[in-house]
C-alpha cells in the first residue's frame, strides 16, 4: 500500500424533457487501492439510452475488476446490447478508468471525449495507444500516478454544450482542460469539481440541456488517517 488515495465524485443532468439520464457511472473497487470506474452513454436519450449504458457500465465494471481481458468486456458488450431498430446500432459509448494499486491509471476509452488529465494545475498531454477491437477503435493509456493528479472523465453532452448560442460549435475540450484547471488548485473536492463542471455546461444549455451530460472527477490525493 502506497500513502495515495483516489477520490471520486461525478454529478449527471438529464436531456430536456426526459425522465432517466441516458449516462451511467459505475465504481467497483476490487480491494481498497484499486478500482474500476465507468462512464458509460447510451444511444440516444431517455428510458432506451439509460437501459443501454446502465447494462454497459455494469457488464464493464464487474468484468474488468474480476481481471478479463479488455477484449472480452467489449466482446461481451457487443453481443449483449440490444440492435436499435431506428439507427440499426446497439451500443453505449464507455470510458474505464482503472486503478491499479494506487500507482497506475490505466485508461480505456470508446468514443467518449477523451479524458482530460490535469497535472501540476495544467492540462497534461497522456500518451494513447490505439486498438481495433470487433471493429471499434479502442484507445487505451497507462499512466503512473502522482499526488494532486486529476483526470476528468465526461459525456458527449459537456462539450456539445452552447452549441448554436453560446459559442458555434460548442464548448471544446480544451475549453473544458483550462476551465478545470482554474479550478484545480482551490482545493475542491472530487464531488464539487464534477458538480461545477456539469453547472457550467447546463448554464451553456441555457436550463434546458439538448442532452444528457455527465462528468466524472477522480483526484489523486494523500491518504489521511482518521
Amino acid at each position: 500500500m502506497n500513502n495515495l488515495c483516489a477520490e471520486i465524485g461525478w454529478k449527471s443532468i438529464n436531456h430536456e424533457g426526459e425522465q432517466l439520464c441516458g449516462d451511467h457511472v459505475d465504481i467497483i473497487e476490487q480491494d481498497e487501492n484499486s478500482t474500476v470506474i465507468v462512464l458509460a452513454d447510451g444511444l440516444g436519450s431517455g428510458v432506451k439510452a439509460s437501459i443501454l449504458s446502465t447494462l454497459t457500465s455494469k457488464i464493464i465494471s464487474t468484468m474488468m475488476a474480476e481481471g478479463l481481458p479488455l477484449e472480452e468486456c467489449v466482446a461481451t458488450i457487443a453481443a449483449t446490447l440490444p440492435i436499435c431498430s431506428v439507427r440499426g446500432v446497439a451500443y453505449s459509448t464507455f470510458t474505464i478508468i482503472h486503478l491499479i494499486n494506487n500507482e497506475t491509471a490505466e485508461i480505456i476509452q470508446y468514443d467518449n471525449p477523451h479524458v482530460i488529465m490535469i497535472r501540476d494545475c495544467e492540462p497534461f498531454k497522456y500518451t494513447e495507444t490505439e486498438l481495433n477491437i470487433g471493429g471499434k477503435n479502442i484507445f487505451k493509456s497507462q499512466i503512473k500516478l502522482q499526488e494532486g493528479d486529476v483526470f476528468v472523465a465526461m459525456s458527449d453532452g459537456c462539450p456539445h454544450a452552447g452549441i448554436g448560442t453560446a459559442f458555434n460549435f460548442g464548448w471544446k475540450r480544451d475549453d473544458i482542460a483550462d476551465f478545470m484547471s482554474g479550478l484545480v488548485p482551490v482545493g475542491y473536492t472530487a464531488k464539487t469539481l464534477s458538480t461545477m463542471l456539469v453547472d457550467e455546461c447546463d448554464k451553456l444549455y441555457g436550463g434546458h440541456p439538448g442532452d444528457d451530460a455527465t462528468a466524472c472527477v477522480v483526484k489523486i490525493r494523500k491518504r489521511e488517517p482518521m
